[in-house]
């Protein structure tokens, strides 16, 4: 059908006619799974994964100026961007045994109820997505030290990821106690 171009309306009309001929449909919606997001990190022998909200940040292990008198699990305070961070052992304080630096050890940062902290891991494996049906209440084999910061786990590719709430961790007063 010839288009007068004098006429600007005519001409959109034939534009748009000819944009739905050759429109594709668009595509069926989808419903989206439930995933829950975490930080993934590993202490030991066991894998683990910090909730993706109560990680502020991950850090490579920084430049520290030391505590005097303070417990040996307190590596030191470390100024990041302006802002004092205590990077305390995890590995030390569970179980009195100072973790080895190496190149894959990381700081989580977290910030709950106004208290800024840095916890030291061994490695950090990055973010872990789990579905809903992998959730479990069994947890891996812990032992008394690590379970009361446990949540729950989830079960995926043959092993347990145990959810580890640094939440739980800063609320504790042990944790909190770290002069001599």
């Amino acid at each position: 059908m010839p288009v007068n171009p004098t006429e600007p309306f005519a001409l959109l009309q034939n534009i748009e006619r000819r944009c739905l001929e050759h429109a594709t449909g668009l595509p069926m919606q989808v419903e989206a799974e439930d995933v829950w997001t975490g930080v993934g990190f590993r202490l030991g022998r066991h894998r683990l994964v910090a909730p993706l909200a109560e990680v502020v940040e991950i850090l490579e292990y920084p430049a520290l100026t030391k505590v005097p008198m303070a417990k040996p699990w307190v590596k030191g305070i470390a100024n990041v961007r302006g802002n004092l961070l205590p990077i305390l052992d995890l590995n030390g304080f569970l179980y009195e045994a100072s973790t080895n630096l190496t190149p894959q050890c990381r700081v989580l940062a977290t910030n709950y109820k106004g208290v800024f902290t840095g916890v030291l891991v061994e490695e950090v494996l990055g973010l872990r997505h789990f579905r809903d049906e992998g959730k479990t209440s069994v947890l891996p084999s812990l032992d008394k030290g690590m379970r009361p910061f446990m949540k729950r786990a989830f079960w995926r590719d043959g092993e347990y990821w145990g959810v580890f709430s640094l939440h739980r961790l800063v609320e504790t007063p042990a944790f909190l106690q770290v002069a001599i």
